[in-house]
């Protein structure tokens, strides 16, 4: 018995000790443990240590002891937010596979809710996009596989595989009576981060679907691009963020400080360490990552000054977040849409002596005006209340566990005070709603796109001062 309390209290010891390290821009934090003196719980321990001896030696099959000691610390980190979680080896090779734009699988944005997996959004030009995915669906079964009892990541482990083999989801939505059914054919996962067009002379869109390791540089191109092809002086610009669930922390600071001025505040961080309390700026240093030449340098001076409305929806998580909430506090933009999903915390990516790690929320993210994104997500200038199933879905604030707002360092805009757009015509979805690709962000039927034209053309009234910048 004293063998086992020792080794659970070095277990114990490493994870308590992971919350001090150094916060990273990165998914992937490379730093040493640093080890950190806390008393450990003993009565804890020993309630622990004979839960554990009795699995051992009552339970009705013989159950190995690393399984009982990850799970013991899946539960640890599980049981913290919906963030936290333990990474074995092939979650943290999926996550640094992940970050740069290429995996294997169906194209799903999901979290954990009462036993099922919750989809927050099916990512654009993927499989579950295509047959029709919703944000929302509760999948409960795959293939034949019930989902009731799994981690999130065993789930997850399951929708992925091998390209073009075939998988069932059977999923809940809320309005129907009866399951539906989606056969997917799994594919490699390739997001494009960064999308543009010239709408017109003079008017271009950008849509940034996630952020990744080259979404910056990538961005630094569209925007040459569209200044090249536009005839005339741009007159405007939409920067599209809808559906895009975040990623890397300095991809959001570099897209923040293509339209910012030098310096500029983007985002600063709040958590309980020195080294989770951080102020990044529109400045290199920040959004650099051993490049030595700034890729936002040289950029059209016109790019700090145009016209810009940005769209978001609940769908816009983390770092589309940041830069939407560093674009409106700054009056760089109109944001327009609705309400966020309120994801604003960081979780750093602590790896661990055997190629495995955990992901730890360590800090909140604040905008440059003090506002805290967490559970409640960024309050666009102009809500849109004509978007489809937006009341549909699920939130920050939706999740069990989820990490509370933390103390607001001031009052957040009052959603009921800001300008709401009529609802116009209807979104163009089958009445039946079981395999409806959802509308294309950017097409001619993208009526949020078409209303944010309006807008940059003066055909509609601005409700604000497109101004270039406040202090802060």
């Amino acid at each position: 018995m004293h063998n086992i309390l020792k080794k659970l209290g070095f277990i114990l010891f490493g994870a308590v000790a992971g919350v001090m390290l150094s916060l990273n821009f990165s998914a992937v934090a490379n730093k040493e443990t640093k080890e950190v003196l806390h008393p450990l719980p003993i009565e804890e321990l020993r309630a622990f240590s004979q839960v554990f001896g009795r699995i051992k030696s009552d339970y009705v099959d013989l159950v190995e002891d690393k399984k009982l000691i990850t799970e013991a610390i899946n539960g640890m980190l599980v049981g913290l937010d919906p963030h936290s979680a333990y990474l074995d080896k092939d979650d943290y090779k999926e996550l640094q596979i992940g970050t740069q734009g290429e995996f294997g699988g169906l194209g799903i944005q999901v979290t954990m809710e009462d036993g099922l997996i919750k989809v927050i959004s099916p990512i654009e030009d993927t499989p579950a996009f295509h047959v029709g995915i919703q944000t929302g669906d509760l999948i409960f079964k795959l293939d034949d596989v019930a989902v009731k009892g799994m981690t999130l990541s065993e789930a997850i482990k399951l929708m992925r595989g091998k390209p073009k083999t075939p998988i069932t989801i059977t999923v809940i939505r809320e309005g129907e009576t009866q399951p539906l059914i989606f056969t997917l054919i799994r594919d490699i996962i390739k997001i494009q981060s960064v999308k543009s067009k010239l709408i017109e002379p003079g008017y271009g869109f950008i849509r940034i679907t996630q952020f990744q390791e080259n979404t910056g540089e990538n961005l630094a191109k569209a925007i040459e691009q569209l200044f090249l092809e536009s005839q005339i002086t741009m007159k405007g610009l939409v920067l599209d963020l809808r559906n895009d669930p975040g990623g890397l922390l300095n991809g959001a600071v570099a897209v923040s400080a293509a339209f910012l001025p030098k310096d500029a505040l983007v985002v600063y961080t709040e958590g309980r360490t020195d080294d989770a309390k951080m102020n990044l700026h529109a400045n290199p240093r920040f959004y650099l990552r051993g490049t030595s030449k700034d890729y936002l340098e040289g950029l059209p001076a016109d790019i700090k000054t145009v016209p810009m409305i940005t769209l978001v929806n609940g769908g816009s998580a983390s770092a589309s977040e940041i830069v939407a909430g560093a674009l409106q506090d700054h009056k760089r933009s109109i944001v327009m849409g609705s309400q966020t999903f309120g994801k604003g915390s960081v979780q750093t990516i602590l790896p661990l002596s055997n190629e495995t790690a955990i992901k730890l929320t360590t800090a909140r993210y604040y905008t440059p005006n003090g506002t805290s994104i967490q559970a409640k997500g960024i309050t666009p200038d102009i809500v849109d209340k004509s978007e489809g199933n937006e009341s549909q879905r699920i939130r920050e604030a939706d999740l069990s566990r989820h990490l509370s707002n933390g103390e607001t360092k001031k009052t957040a805009p009052d959603s009921s005070s800001k300008t709401k757009l009529k609802p116009g015509a209807k979104p163009k979805n089958n009445d039946d709603n079981k395999n409806t690709t959802p509308i294309e962000f950017g097409s001619s039927d993208d009526l949020l796109l078409i209303e944010a034209m309006n807008y940059l053309k003066g055909i509609t009234p601005l409700p604000v001062k497109n101004s270039k910048k406040n202090d802060s």
